[in-house]
């Protein structure tokens, strides 16, 4: 027996067993599974179904996804409250029910406020401290060393500009890591995605405490930022599946606490470590720590993902499960959301920012130590407190700022426009931080202010960014609830290699222009994709139906095409078809009369 519900966003198909079990076929694009040849994932036209059709976010919400729970319904078991929950989102291009007649190519969809009751208020604040503690480590990683290279770069007998090389390629291996861990996390859950990299993480420290060359010492490093991001993704991804979206930001401010304290903290933890003892106790702490985090994803972290895909690939064969199963995970259907302006623009501010971020904390010890006669890391690492004391202050009120102003425009609209999400982070993105990183550029290359105007600068700008990421964050989360996971991820993707770019080229370029003319060259960028955000406020809802209209014209046309083909396919074999001359008592085949044309 075949049951079919349907609402403007999803069609879902459920095969009843004979035993009363129930299996659910939906696991990707229907042209995947048309090459699969897969006959399970054909659904029936609406309203067929010998079931009853259900709608409303209610009935949505326990018939979708019913697999989830069959083996308990079966034995007559009550379903455990911190189970997985299905939603009445569309899995979108993964949903293969959603046949031609329905239009699954949408963008935002709302998911009902029940999924995010399924944790109590207590369970998801230990949820949020063990996901930012774990955020905090690989950023911390990619600034500790920062004190320390020249001590590194003396070990292997090269110099500083090396090392630097060695964290750029860091950060880039953390803007290439998401695409990868993201679909992987729809697929196979949260929980086993920290699992696997909390244990990779702390393996590949204990790997760079142990170099005992610089080829090793890149491998290890690569490695480790290749692993760590990943706490970073889940992590967003996680609030994004617990917390309603007029919530989210503020769990998202203390979440990001984490990502942001640890560049700032970790040059001045560094620093501490190369003046008393050796550089490699940093990567030995660091293994101490992510040792504590991996035990935490086994021991606190639940499953949080409203649905597994690879769930709905019970009953394919291998050949098929193996096709289906690289379209949901391939890196380049995260690359492909960018064809969405709104989600360009959102990679553009946060690269923006994150871009001013790493332009500051990398050359601090280069250029504050030398200007104010500071001899030692650890006087050189006092410095970043200044800013990761901001950032510790903004986690107070970055992320419940952010949800003020939501609530201030649901109010003033009547409904939720998740571009409104963004408004929070115009004064602090365009204004703020702008205007301290010229005072600090300025001040520091005239000679202006003493010590106290730069911390100062530092400080308010750290407050700022804590204004602007979780506003920026959450917005990927709110846009596209159904591929939450994918947007963060392309999101870091995009900031992250302007982290790179700016670990790379800030020093070099402040020895060439120096530092006044480079933050004048950051406060523009600053300003400029403020202006680009305000547009996508202004215009980003229509700018997502037009992809979403494109999309499924697109669709349509993809769909006529392969059934003009089919047809046209069936016609040819019709007039190749060959009779069976029977008039001499045999049979011979002879060609059909249109064989020819």
């Amino acid at each position: 027996m075949v049951m079919t519900s349907q609402d403007k966003n999803v069609t879902t198909t459920t095969t009843t067993t004979s035993t009363g079990q129930q299996g659910q076929h939906s696991p990707t694009d229907m042209t995947d599974l048309e090459k699969a040849g897969s006959k399970e994932a054909k659904a029936e036209p609406a309203g067929t179904g010998t079931g009853s059709a259900s709608s409303g976010s209610g009935s949505d919400y326990d018939s979708i996804h019913n697999s989830i729970h069959s083996a308990a319904s079966a034995s007559g078991e009550q379903d455990n409250e911190l189970d997985r929950l299905s939603t009445h989102v569309s899995l979108g291009p993964d949903n293969p029910a959603a046949g031609p007649a329905v239009e699954q190519y949408t963008s935002f969809v709302e998911i009902p406020d029940s999924v995010y009751d399924r944790f109590p208020s207590h369970r998801k604040v230990i949820i949020v401290c063990l996901l930012s503690f774990c955020s905090f480590l690989s950023p911390i990683s990619s600034t500790s060393v920062l004190a320390a290279t020249p001590e590194v770069a003396a070990e292997y007998n090269t110099d500083g500009t090396v090392i630097n090389v060695v964290n750029a390629i860091y950060m880039l291996m953390m803007g290439i890591s998401p695409v990868v861990w993201g679909p992987l996390s729809e697929v196979y859950g949260r929980k086993i995605i920290s699992q696997i990299t909390g244990v990779l993480f702390c393996a590949c420290s204990i790997g760079t405490a142990l170099a005992p060359n610089l080829a090793a010492f890149f491998i290890f490093r690569i490695l480790t930022a290749f692993e760590g991001t990943a706490f970073i993704l889940v992590g967003s991804a996680c609030i994004g599946d617990i917390y309603r979206p007029t919530e989210r930001a503020t769990a998202l401010g203390w979440f990001l606490s984490g990502t942001l304290i640890g560049p700032a903290f970790g040059p001045f933890i560094g620093g501490i470590i190369v003046t008393y003892t050796s550089w490699r106790v940093i990567f030995w702490l660091q293994t101490a720590l992510s040792g504590l985090a991996a035990i935490g994803t086994f021991t606190l972290l639940p499953e949080t993902v409203h649905h597994k895909k690879i769930d709905d690939l019970v009953g394919y064969t291998p050949r098929q499960k193996a096709k289906v199963l690289w379209g949901m995970i391939n890196p380049m259907r995260v690359l492909r959301l960018f064809i969405y302006p709104n989600l360009t623009i959102a990679g553009v501010a946060s690269s923006a920012v994150i871009w001013n971020m790493y332009s500051l904390l990398t050359p601090i010890r280069y250029v504050l130590n030398p200007r104010f006669n500071l001899t030692t890391p650890m006087q050189g690492g006092l410095f970043y407190l200044a800013p990761g004391c901001g950032y510790l202050l903004g986690t107070f009120g970055g992320g419940r700022y952010a949800d003020h102003v939501v609530k201030k425009w649901i109010k003033k609209r009547g409904v939720r426009i998740p571009e409104d999400r963004m408004r929070s982070a115009l004064p602090f993105m365009g204004i703020v931080i702008p205007g301290c990183v010229l005072i600090y550029g300025w001040s520091v290359e005239k000679g202006v202010g003493g010590i106290p105007l730069p911390v100062i600068m530092l400080f308010i700008q750290g407050v700022a960014q804590l204004f602007c990421f979780p506003s920026l964050n959450t917005y990927c989360l709110d846009v596209m609830q159904g591929r939450g996971a994918e947007v963060i991820a392309g999101n870091y993707f995009f900031r992250y290699l302007f982290a790179c770019a700016a670990t790379a080229c800030v020093l070099p370029a402040v020895e060439k222009i120096g530092v006044g003319a480079f933050s004048t060259i950051t406060a523009g960028f600053l300003v400029l994709s403020t202006l680009a955000t305000y547009a996508a406020i202004i215009w980003g809802k229509g700018w997502r139906e037009k992809v979403d209209a494109r999309r499924r014209r697109n669709n349509r046309r993809r769909q006529e095409e392969e059934q003009k083909k089919k047809k046209k396919k069936r016609g040819a074999d019709r007039e190749t078809t060959l009779t069976t001359d029977t008039t001499q008592g045999g049979s011979h085949e002879v060609p059909a009369r249109n064989e020819k044309r």
